[in-house]
């Protein structure tokens, strides 16, 4: 699931002396903390959850593309899933 997540710019120079801080900030808050250079964002620190997120949401939008073209192939009956991870006899 998406969330609003927040934003911090700080300079590299800044970000040198906080950067333990600053991870953890990106870990545990969601935070994401644009590091930048000479004003221009040059890198983030976000959440390994955010990833993750942004992960699913794109898997889910190519799954409805898919099924929307008629491109989807046969798959796995859920029976069959739980059968092949020893979850079902």
């Amino acid at each position: 699931m998406w969330h609003h997540v927040r934003m911090t710019e700080i300079t590299i120079s800044s970000a040198r002396s906080q950067l333990g801080d600053l991870v953890r900030r990106a870990a545990h808050s969601r935070e994401t903390i644009a590091i930048t250079d000479h004003g221009h964002v040059a890198a983030l620190l976000v959440s390994p959850q955010v990833i993750e997120d942004l992960e699913d949401a794109l898997a889910v939008a190519d799954y409805q593309r898919r099924k929307a073209e008629g491109t989807l192939g046969e798959g796995i009956a859920h029976e069959e899933v739980g059968r092949m991870l020893g979850l079902r006899p």
